[in-house]
């Protein structure tokens, strides 16, 4: 009887420090954060989006065979490249456009490249960063607002002029180097 109660134990334990594992996965350490932020040079990879109008998640729901939860979840492919001198952003937009652009879709989710962008930063007392990105070439846009937690976790919030408010739930990390093209001969 008291073994039985021991393996229980150890089998929950065992159980409860394997998941421990495997969420600490794809987290960074502090100094890593800060210099990410310092460097203003990060790229943050959306894996849920967060739509603010509960009519979107209404129709979702509705979908056959399908929820708004398993929709909303997002793959890694959407991102948010901050460089010294570029801005990239490529983000789906879930919720309801005041301006749309029929014929093109892609005009209809968050997709452009700016030159020409204002970033503020702040730092709280907790440790986690603000970074305040004011685009001033992009018309659809007004601010984008990304809070970098210790650990690399993070949470964007985009504010459009033509489009009700969405926030997404990510992670940062370094910016990936692309391969230089090789020169023909």
């Amino acid at each position: 009887m008291v073994m039985k109660k021991y393996i229980s134990l150890i089998f929950i334990f065992g159980f409860l420090f394997f998941f421990q594992s495997c969420s600490s996965q794809g987290s960074l350490d502090s100094k890593t954060v800060d210099a990410l932020v310092n460097s203003e040079e990060l790229t943050f990879y959306a894996e849920r989006a967060n739509p603010t109008n509960y009519d979107v998640i209404n129709v979702m729901n509705s979908m056959p065979n399908s929820t708004s939860t398993r929709m909303l979840q997002l793959n890694g492919d959407y991102t948010i490249v901050l460089a010294k001198d570029n801005l990239e952003v490529v983000l789906p937009y879930f919720g309801r456009v005041f301006n749309p652009s029929y014929g093109d879709p892609s005009k209809n989710s968050y997709r452009f490249t700016s030159k020409d962008f204002i970033i503020s930063k702040s730092q709280n007392k907790k440790g986690n960063w603000t970074l305040r990105i004011k685009p001033k070439d992009v018309r659809n846009v007004d601010e984008i607002n990304l809070e970098i937690f210790k650990n690399g976790k993070a949470f964007v919030s985009m504010r459009g002029n033509d489009r009700q408010p969405i926030t997404y739930d990510g992670y940062v990390s370094k910016n990936e180097e692309k391969p230089k093209e090789k020169e023909k001969l």
